[in-house]
């Protein structure tokens, strides 16, 4: 946790927390602080670094390389998965609740944990993705 919070640093959080709760483990905002542009709603994900009110600090990492057309299971959207090989609404959809119930993808393995997902499936998808 980085920025405008009294205590920042590593925070632990319980496995679902919010951004909202990685914010008030930090202490809360500094006076007159304010989240901008965050998601305070969005689950946080392990290791991952928040920066609150400072510029850009909503900006995640991209959710796709525009060199590779790499697509992130961490930060990708229901439209971004969608177009990879194989997505349709619906995966993608379960690609997203399977990240948001389970705080995130530790490794691109996990995928194969999405109902949908068989071993031909994360053949094809394995390479499209990172984390």
């Amino acid at each position: 946790m980085t920025g405008k919070v009294r205590r920042p640093g590593v925070i632990a959080l319980p496995l679902g927390s919010r951004v909202v709760d990685a914010i008030m483990a930090a202490g809360g905002l500094k006076k007159d602080a304010d989240p901008g542009g965050l998601n305070l709603a969005r689950r946080v994900i392990d290791g991952e670094q928040i920066a609150v009110g400072e510029p850009g600090a909503a900006a995640a990492a991209p959710a796709v390389a525009a060199e590779s057309g790499v697509v992130s299971l961490n930060t990708g959207t229901v439209e971004q998965l969608d177009q990879l090989p194989g997505v349709g609404e619906v995966l993608a959809q379960r690609i997203v609740e399977y990240r948001d119930t389970n705080g995130g993808f530790q490794s691109i393995e996990q995928l194969r944990e999405v109902e949908g997902i068989g071993e031909a499936k994360f053949a094809d998808l394995k390479d499209q993705v990172t984390l």
